[in-house]
């Protein structure tokens, strides 16, 4: 993931196809009791790609580190 794009095109597809179903069941289905299920499913699937999210960024800013690291063992400096 690069900085400045939070998701990529797999990702936005994935969204875009998730909430079209999700309105698809809305209307296919009714606004039953369906309907907290349906809207469960939704929230899961919402709840993993934000996640998803979040592991990128967290492992872009370790190996940011990681890469300081080994420049700074490879330059012999001393580790801050």
């Amino acid at each position: 993931m690069e900085t400045g794009k939070p998701f990529d095109a797999g990702t936005l597809a994935v969204m875009a196809i998730t909430l079209v179903l999700f309105i698809a069941a809305l209307f296919a289905k009714g606004f039953t009791h369906d309907l907290l299920l349906e809207a469960g499913v939704f929230l899961v699937s919402v709840k993993l790609m934000l996640m998803t999210y979040h592991n990128g960024l967290a492992t872009e800013r370790m190996q940011r580190k990681l890469d300081d690291i080994h420049t700074a063992i490879k330059n012999g400096q001393p580790l801050r």
